[in-house]
């Protein structure tokens, strides 16, 4: 063997053992392959931050645009969340010509991105009233922009996991999806930063070049992520249609299919309602200097990151993705009974362990889920079984934002006015109303999941048929 092979061997023999989610290739999906395949997850990641990151702070601070608006718009994305089972299955089910399910439905999904941020920034722009036109017409234009992106956004995942689920096999399913979470994690981490160094100085050419450049980014992404990743098959034309409606009620009638999808909306609103509350927490109760509390986001994304490094082990070595969800909620648990504590003992210690601590169980819960979703439907339901994944975790996510917000104006209302009596006259009960309704949330989770579990003397789910 030539000294140059051996070089190679072990390079290669170094990267599963040492490099996070090498292990995930296989001969029928190459890391090369996967990690280009991920690149979704990357656009997924990017359109996030800016809805919710950077133009919340944009069209509120430097646009001028009332919040209610702000608001009102940042929620349109969410209408396309309840009808990403709908596009699983028409994915399932597509009858192409060229012999496609999935490629079809991912590229639409892109253009859809690519054209609700290729007239955001005008419509913003006319929305803050810095132009002659008039404000309705940034208003139309406006709300179209973000639902396009929404429906844009919610099409491309259900259909790449669906895809991935299609090109991974079974065994190495978890390690995919752990892998798929990661690249999400990294594509709103890296966005973060880069639409922060750009819009240092803030003006309305800089803002427009920032959106339609990721519009730009997706179009590029996206077309890398599905080149060449999806066999044609022309015999798929000449499969029967069938109807949604029977689709869903064959999903719906495997056992158990109710209560995980009820355990998903649990856990997901448990986890989701501190979204918005973490960092004026930490500002207003605790005191945290600016810098402190920006930092709590890589905090959660480290915390996340290693729940998915976790659960991918737990997974690999036969662990059931039910136990594994159960195990993030218990983390979640006593990751928000530290943010508790934090509040009387004045730690702002224990309140980054805390916000450590629901990175970790977030990622648990959520590599746990998915990847039962995606062992537990048979191979023609992939797509729908996580449609209806994304479509209950979008819509619980966003219902428990809403809700945490409304909860907390009014716990802090009633504290303040002493109607909930002189010890809770405190600013910190709004949030911590919140978080006791997440910690109760979490222990719901646990009672929906308990008879999910597998036995110890059962197979793993990965090992079994699917259900069909």
């Amino acid at each position: 063997m030539s000294k140059a092979s051996r070089i190679a061997r072990v390079l290669a023999d170094l990267g599963p053992r040492y490099l996070p989610f090498a292990d995930a290739a296989t001969k029928e999906l190459p890391l090369g392959r996967l990690l280009r395949l991920s690149l979704f997850q990357v656009t997924v990641g990017m359109a996030a931050v800016l809805l919710i990151g950077t133009l919340n702070r944009v069209m509120i601070v430097e646009l001028d645009v009332p919040a209610w608006i702000v608001a009102v718009m940042l929620s349109l994305p969410l209408l396309a969340a309840p009808f990403r089972a709908l596009v699983g299955f028409r994915s399932d089910t597509h009858r192409s010509v060229l012999g496609w399910r999935r490629v079809p439905y991912l590229w639409f999904g892109t253009l859809l991105q690519f054209g609700g941020f290729a007239i955001m920034p005008f419509a913003l722009l006319i929305l803050s009233g810095d132009t002659t036109g008039p404000i309705v017409v940034g208003q139309v234009a406006a709300a179209l922009a973000f639902v396009l992106v929404g429906a844009g956004l919610h099409t491309t995942q259900t259909v790449g996991l669906a895809l991935a689920t299609d090109l991974a096999p079974a065994h190495a399913r978890p390690k995919v999806v752990a892998l798929l979470c990661a690249m999400l994690l990294a594509g709103m981490m890296a966005s973060a930063v880069v639409f922060g160094l750009a819009l240092h100085h803030f003006s309305a050419i800089r803002l427009i070049q920032v959106i339609q450049g990721a519009a730009l980014a997706t179009l590029v992404l996206n077309g890398i992520a599905l080149w060449k990743q999806e066999p044609r098959d022309t015999s798929r034309k000449a499969v029967p249609a069938r109807r949604f409606g029977q689709a869903w009620g064959t999903y719906a009638a495997q056992p158990q299919a109710r209560r995980r999808l009820v355990a998903i909306g649990l856990g997901t609103a448990g986890f989701s309602m501190q979204d918005i509350l973490l960092e004026p927490y930490g500002g207003q109760i605790l005191h945290l200097p600016v810098a402190a509390t920006t930092a709590l986001t890589a905090v959660l994304a480290i915390g996340g990151g290693l729940g998915l490094l976790t659960a991918a082990r737990w997974l690999n070595r036969g662990g059931d993705p039910f136990r594994v969800a159960a195990a993030g909620a218990v983390v979640g648990i006593a990751a928000f009974s530290a943010v508790v504590f934090a509040a009387p003992l004045g730690s702002g210690g224990l309140f980054t362990c805390g916000v450590a601590l629901i990175g970790l169980g977030g990622g648990l819960f959520a590599h746990g889920t998915l990847t039962a979703s995606m062992a537990g439907a048979a191979p023609e339901q992939a797509g729908l079984a996580l449609g209806a994944w994304g479509a209950v975790q979008a819509t619980a996510a966003g219902a428990a934002i809403a809700a945490s917000g409304i909860l907390r104006d009014l716990g802090s209302a009633l504290a303040v006015s002493g109607r909930l009596g002189e010890a809770l006259a405190q600013a910190s009960t709004g949030y911590l109303v919140v978080y006791h309704v997440e910690i109760g949330l979490l222990f719901a989770t646990l009672v929906a999941i308990g008879p999910l579990v597998r036995r110890p003397d059962r197979a793993p789910l990965s090992a079994r048929p699917a259900l069909s």
